[in-house]
């Protein structure tokens, strides 16, 4: 007997799923397709009948993946805010966090996929590039209004934070196991860093 349409797009979803756990975890490469179907609940044979390649695998969980970050990015910024918060420190304090660097299956794609897709090209990185833009764009909503002496656009200054993050953020995940307090050390200076080129952009001068 046949698999439904409906049971078959499950089966799909499951690989899927499987996949973007074990791809932000470890890699595309160390992750093989036995292991894969395995934890998905399946025999290595079923995996052509759902995707072509593990390459086209490895698009589709870009994609996934790079929305669902988006989709959660715009969900906190419409958590209100404590007294006294802002959306951005907020955000900073969060990525900047070990719980947040500890978290690679669940934390910032951009950190986790972007060795990934440098080797697989071609549409993933079409994905990838798209999600960027998008995480650019939202992120740049929480930037405060640059003083005329900055340099740089909007867009730039956006950008340039959010790529420095990622930065840090890569780093620290490095060294977590052989050099705990240097990853914190990078988070907390990133952080710092973060805010005070804000403050300086704004025009504002901070004190702490």
């Amino acid at each position: 007997m046949g698999v439904s349409k409906e049971q078959a797009a499950l089966n799909r979803q499951a690989i899927l799923n499987s996949a973007v756990r074990l791809f932000r975890e470890r890699g595309v490469d160390a992750v093989g397709l036995v292991e894969l179907m395995k934890e998905a609940g399946f025999t290595q044979g079923g995996f052509y009948n759902h995707f072509s390649s593990k390459q086209a695998l490895a698009t589709e969980v870009v994609a996934a993946t790079l929305d669902h970050a988006k989709d959660r990015l715009t969900t906190d910024l419409e958590q209100p805010l404590a007294a006294g918060e802002d959306a951005l420190t907020r955000q900073l304090a969060y990525y900047f966090s070990t719980g947040h660097r500890d978290d690679i299956a669940q934390g910032c794609p951009l950190a986790g996929l972007s060795g990934d897709v440098a080797r697989l090209g071609g549409e993933a990185q079409q994905r990838f590039a798209d999600g960027l833009e998008a995480t650019f764009t939202a992120f740049g909503t929480l930037l405060p209004p640059a003083s005329t002496r900055s340099p740089l656009s909007d867009r730039e200054r956006a950008m340039a934070l959010y790529s420095q993050m990622v930065g840090a953020l890569v780093l620290a995940r490095s060294v977590t196991d052989a050099a705990p307090a240097l990853s914190e050390e990078i988070l907390r200076a990133a952080q710092h860093d973060a805010l005070a080129k804000l403050a300086l952009q704004s025009g504002r001068h901070r004190h702490d």
